[in-house]
């Protein structure tokens, strides 16, 4: 594979140092694990290669291979998540956390100003929360698959659209037409404007097309 390839991968993410699982595609041995979610869609996942769709360090452990091969990767702390920050870790007032209806227990994750964060503590009104990624300063290892390589650009267009919206065949079309790429969805799948944004730039980018529209389709 080499950089502007479309890709569908299969991995397995693990704690290098604890051999935990943290995320995979597989839904037979989610079960197996014990970490099977049924709100979560077990499926291949699309990657353009070297467009920032993975960790870096699996990013670059897919160039050079080839449809069928698979390899057990290790990624460093800072291909990874990296390092934890000190000034991520911030004590905030329990009135902020009241005025949004939550309750900061320590150990559950909260959304503040748009960050993720854990509660670590509670302590005479002023909440000490982790915006770090769980993963920061971990070494991880992926077993990593390519299943295969897409290269219509139809199929390339809906690739970029499942990426970043997790919607599939059943909620979507796309097709590119004379430069053009179209996305159809149903009246109730509507899109953020960033999501839309996001979609466009990353078609426009990797796709030779010049326009894309959004369709929303009703019906009686």
């Amino acid at each position: 594979m080499k950089e502007g390839d479309f890709v569908y991968i299969d991995y397995t993410g693990r704690i290098k140092d604890t051999g935990e699982v943290f995320d995979l595609t597989n839904e037979d041995l989610a079960k197996k694990e014990g970490i099977y979610n049924p709100n979560v869609k077990y499926r291949h996942v699309p990657v353009v290669v070297g467009g920032n769709f993975v960790l870096k360090g699996l990013d670059e452990a897919i160039l050079g291979m080839n449809v069928g091969d698979k390899k057990t990767v290790e990624i460093s702390i800072e291909k990874g998540f990296g390092e934890r920050k000190p000034e991520f870790i911030r004590l905030i007032a329990m009135s902020v956390f009241k005025e949004q209806n939550i309750d900061p227990n320590p150990g559950s994750y909260v959304t503040i100003n748009g960050l993720n964060g854990r509660v670590i503590s509670s302590d005479g009104g002023r909440i000490r929360v982790d915006f770090n990624h769980p993963l920061a300063g971990k070494r991880l290892e992926y077993d990593l698959e390519i299943k295969s390589e897409i290269k219509d650009d139809n199929e390339k267009t809906m690739a970029i659209v499942s990426y970043y919206t997790n919607l599939d065949k059943e909620d979507t079309e796309a097709k590119v037409v004379d430069k053009v790429a179209e996305i159809k969805l149903k009246s109730d799948k509507e899109l953020p404007n960033r999501t839309r944004e996001t979609i466009s730039n990353g078609i426009m980018k990797w796709i030779v097309v010049e326009k894309v529209r959004f369709v929303y389709e009703y019906q009686k």
